[in-house]
């Protein structure tokens, strides 16, 4: 059956092949995109849905608390023009990160109008090195692949972050490759050539430049291979995590480098205290941090990442790209994170100063912020 036009927008739309002046007409999916091709695009811009692959929580909700800590992070970041996201745990007990993964798997199965999609959960370890947690609640394990095993049976696992040193025979990445989640290093010791060697496997990076050995001139490390190797890597653009000229440096070495905003419970809300799993973390200057000032996750939202970006001077359609189609190529979905006739209806319009005015999520109107 042929899905039936109900609505349209009009603007200046950021398709794949460029920006089409005219208007865009959806159901639950995009039936038409018409008008005429334009170099120079013109407020109201018509984007597609930012796709969030870190996250940790939002709106005052960590989303290691459950089911409705994950739907009220999911209705922060959908405001903020969000339109899906993977749910992230930290590292955690097993029998934690196992409530974690069933509280995925509800909140998957019962959508709840104005939330952002759930694309399945992110699990940020437990498989991480030790010595490299950052933020991280101190239980990190070696790795299990019999319980990576159980844990997808549990849920969706879209993506998992493991140190590849604490993979020495690759079994993990191994079960990760079988189960297709995709794998990315992070909270990582690793030296450049055990880098090189899971990249050239495919693996992604997780935050680029935080919690891993270092890009250097000499003994270099995780973050030189992703310089050298990744296709593919996430990077937090709240220009506190990475400053603006490593950011540009990265986008020149790393063709399809993506934004995530690794928000935590304090993004939408006002200075103060809040849970990062098993941590209080205090939100103050625009950064998540411990009390011994070490960042934890960040207060970011997709919006904000956007402008933050076009402000180090990408284009908007290359901002916007890397903060939605691209993170959805890594997933290797093609019916987000994009304007084309036959994806998700998941479109942003925005005004003249960047600022978001409304989201559409699978054809539904949400409010912005």
């Amino acid at each position: 059956m042929t899905e039936t036009t109900d609505h349209r927008l009009d603007g200046c739309i950021l398709t794949e092949d460029g920006w089409v002046s005219g208007q865009i007409r959806f159901g639950a999916q995009i039936t038409a995109i018409e008008g005429e091709r334009t170099d120079s695009p013109t407020a109201p811009y018509l984007l597609p849905g930012f796709v969030d692959l870190h996250v940790h929580g939002g709106g005052g909700r960590d989303m290691m608390e459950g089911a409705d800590a994950i739907r009220a992070a999911a209705a922060l970041h959908a405001s903020h023009g969000t339109t899906s996201l993977c749910p992230t745990s930290v590292t955690a007990p097993t029998h934690e990160t196992t409530t974690f993964l069933q509280a995925v798997a509800t909140a998957m199965a019962s959508t709840e109008a104005g939330t952002a999609r759930i694309l399945g959960a992110h699990l940020e370890g437990p498989f991480l090195n030790p010595d490299k947690l950052g933020a991280q609640p101190p239980f990190a394990v070696p790795p299990d692949p019999a319980q990576v095993r159980a844990w997808a049976e549990l849920a969706s696992i879209a993506v998992m972050t493991f140190a590849p040193e604490m993979d020495a025979d690759a079994a993990l990445l191994d079960t990760l490759d079988e189960l297709g989640i995709r794998a990315q290093l992070g909270h990582s010791l690793c030296d450049y050539a055990t880098a090189q060697a899971a990249i050239a496997r495919g693996c992604g990076v997780t935050h680029l430049f935080n919690a891993m050995s270092v890009l250097s001139h000499r003994d270099n490390g995780l973050a030189g291979a992703a310089m050298a190797h990744a296709e593919f890597a996430e990077i937090v653009p709240d220009l506190i995590h990475v400053e603006a000229g490593a950011i540009l440096a990265a986008r020149r070495a790393i063709p399809k480098l993506y934004g995530v905003t690794d928000a935590t419970a304090g993004a939408g809300m006002p200075d103060g205290a809040y849970r990062l799993g098993s941590y209080d973390v205090t939100k103050a200057d625009g950064a998540m941090r411990l009390a011994d000032g070490t960042l934890a996750g960040s207060a970011l939202t997709m919006d904000v990442a956007l402008r933050n970006l076009v402000g180090l001077g990408l284009p908007l359609s290359e901002a916007a790209a890397r903060l939605s189609t691209l993170p959805a190529d890594w997933l290797g979905r093609q019916d987000i994170g994009r304007l084309a006739t036959g994806a998700q209806a998941d479109i942003l319009q925005l005004d003249a100063d960047l600022a978001l005015t409304g989201v559409t999520i699978g054809g539904q109107p949400h409010a912005a912020r």
